[in-house]
């Protein structure tokens, strides 16, 4: 094993042994050289690698500006000859689809089949199975003509879906389904006529509730850090909003989430809302950290007056003191300016036990921080649905030696087989992970 980094008992906030618990109960041994905390948690793409654990805190924030922001966009270049994804050993990385036109959010059906929203072109496409040489067996439209399409979800949830779900970018619409659909076997039907729409954050992602009762629909925010106070534009942005299953609305489910649009997912095991998300720039390189947490219903996540608790960002110094103790903290922080994106939970047999029950999170990458960061897939390990702030670099290697861009993770998705299927729109591909076990 190769080493990462050394510290002494003082760094490693309280680990006190050098096992932690993951999965179902199972426990993963994890090497205190492999977990970086403290300031050496903070990464870039130079040494984010296959296996090394991570764990940020409110405690290791620097203060606002302590850094000068800045805009460093990805040189996206073609895929070197020599480029391939870097998982953990005995993990097995396959081009499984390439070619594809910004390919973004991807599900998987209930029979197997994989949904994917390629939002350029406003089309859904299915891909099915899995030839001998890795390769789709069959690849289909599904539909056209849709605006940005992102989210996409099944109703009602379990084995035998009537519908899929389709979030534009400013609405919400449905197709008569049954399983072993390629094709659309009727026009859309409009649920949610009007979402807001315009400014940056334009992917809207669902999810169902596991009993099939609520809609969640995630809405960023139109700005950086606009006051919502005096920014119209603001109204039912920056939330989670929650429907009936036909389109009715029914309440803001969590406020104040600068971009929750990318990923959203119901744990299977509790029932639970969680989201991947976005923050807000311009504060230096290591603020404010992405983050993937639970939602609690109601819950106000700070945006844009306060960040992580009781930081008040100092654009809105003086606002709403009313609310400083109401901000609630993430379940896991990230890189800053990562650009997290979908999430998927691993319910798997392929993988090891421990991985039963954890999170994988594509990390799109950062353009506005000194030195790249994200580009990746992480894991998330959960006990009993709960994170403990620990997160892992798994699926590596999309930026050169030099800082040059070629592959963007975006989607996340599990197979019926257990394997980890993830879409890059940098690439304009689809990789496959699976587990050798050798």
């Amino acid at each position: 094993m190769n080493k990462v980094c050394t510290f002494g008992a003082a760094a490693l906030l309280g680990l006190s042994a050098t096992w932690a618990l993951h999965g179902q109960g199972a426990a993963q041994k994890i090497d205190t050289e492999r977990l970086l905390v403290g300031q050496g948690a903070f990464a870039n793409y130079s040494s984010v690698k296959p296996g090394v654990f991570r764990k940020i805190t409110v405690a290791d924030l620097p203060a606002p500006f302590a850094t000068v922001s800045s805009t460093n966009r990805a040189q996206l270049i073609d895929r070197p000859a020599d480029a391939w994804p870097q998982a953990p050993p005995n993990f097995k990385v396959d081009l499984y689809a390439t070619g594809l036109n910004l390919p973004r959010a991807i599900r998987t059906a209930p029979n197997g089949d994989f949904f994917l929203a390629e939002s350029q072109s406003g089309e859904i496409k299915v891909f099915r199975g899995l030839t001998r040489d890795g390769k789709p067996e069959e690849v289909s439209v599904f539909a056209t003509g849709l605006q940005r399409p992102y989210g996409i979800a099944f109703y009602p949830p379990g084995p035998a879906p009537q519908w899929v779900y389709i979030g534009n970018t400013n609405s919400v619409v449905r197709f008569s389904y049954k399983n072993g659909d390629l094709k659309a076997s009727g026009p859309a039907q409009v649920l949610i006529a009007e979402l807001p729409a315009g400014g940056g954050h334009w992917t809207r992602d669902l999810a169902f509730s596991l009993d099939g009762r609520k809609l969640f629909v995630a809405v960023g925010s139109a700005s950086n850090v606009d006051d919502t106070d005096s920014h119209p534009g603001e109204f039912h942005r920056a939330n989670i909003l929650e429907y009936s299953p036909e389109g009715q609305f029914v309440s803001v489910y969590a406020s104040g989430i600068r971009n929750p649009g990318g990923g959203l997912a119901v744990n299977p095991q509790t029932g639970e809302l969680w989201c991947s998300t976005n923050e807000r720039d311009a504060l230096g390189d290591n603020l404010v950290p992405d983050y993937v947490t639970h939602v609690q219903e109601g819950g106000f996540y700070g945006w844009p007056w306060y960040y992580l608790g009781g930081h008040q960002d100092p654009r809105h110094e003086g606002k709403h003191p009313e609310l400083k103790s109401k901000v609630l903290v993430p379940d896991v922080l990230l890189q800053a300016h990562n650009a997290s994106l979908q999430l998927a939970f691993y319910q798997g047999a392929q993988f090891p036990a421990e991985y039963r029950g954890d999170l994988f999170v594509s990390q799109h990458g950062s353009w506005n921080k000194s030195t790249r960061t994200g580009y990746e897939v992480i894991r998330i390990p959960l006990q009993n649905g709960r994170a403990s702030g620990e997160y892992e670099d798994f699926l590596t290697g999309f930026v050169t030696s030099d800082g040059k861009v070629w592959g963007r993770p975006v989607g996340a998705a599990i197979s019926k087989d257990g394997s980890l299927f993830v879409t890059d729109d940098g690439s304009k591909s689809i990789w496959r992970v699976s587990y050798t076990g050798k």
